[in-house]
């Protein structure tokens, strides 16, 4: 009884953890076929919402650190899906800039994106609508934003 509020099935974080790595692993199969890993989709797709941003920008809308975004965004300049260059209004900042073949993987996403939906498919999609609303509540409430 004491202990109780240190069970598993008490805790709000292993239910998160858990879910967020079986959704993570439903979409690695079908972001290989766009030679994509999952938090290259993520900047991706914030490159997608609005082009030419500094590395900065990227960083708040994915929530990684310098130290995991800079190894990222090497790799997908390597593979050709972006460019970095530095600012024109200052040499300090890095702006990044979708290719037209990381527009034209755009579309391929697209294409994809009812197979990465059917991840969700235990619950509705107001069910997931809500779910995104509740965690980004969570996610801004602990990070304080």
């Amino acid at each position: 009884m004491k202990y109780d509020k240190l069970r598993l099935k008490n805790q709000l974080c292993h239910p998160l953890y858990s879910a967020a790595n079986a959704v993570v692993r439903s979409y690695e199969p079908h972001l290989k076929t766009i030679d994509l890993t999952y938090p290259q989709y993520l900047v991706m797709m914030s490159l997608w919402e609005q082009d030419e941003v500094t590395i900065t920008k990227i960083s708040e809308d994915t929530f990684f650190d310098s130290g995991t975004l800079t190894p990222l965004l090497k790799r997908l300049a390597d593979k050709g899906f972006i460019k970095i260059a530095p600012s024109k209004d200052d040499l300090r900042q890095k702006i990044v800039t979708v290719t037209k073949k990381g527009e034209k993987l755009k579309d391929h996403a697209l294409d994809i994106l009812p197979q990465l939906a059917a991840c969700f498919s235990p619950i509705t999609l107001d069910e997931a609508h809500q779910l995104g609303i509740l965690v980004r509540k969570l996610t801004f409430g602990i990070a304080g934003k």
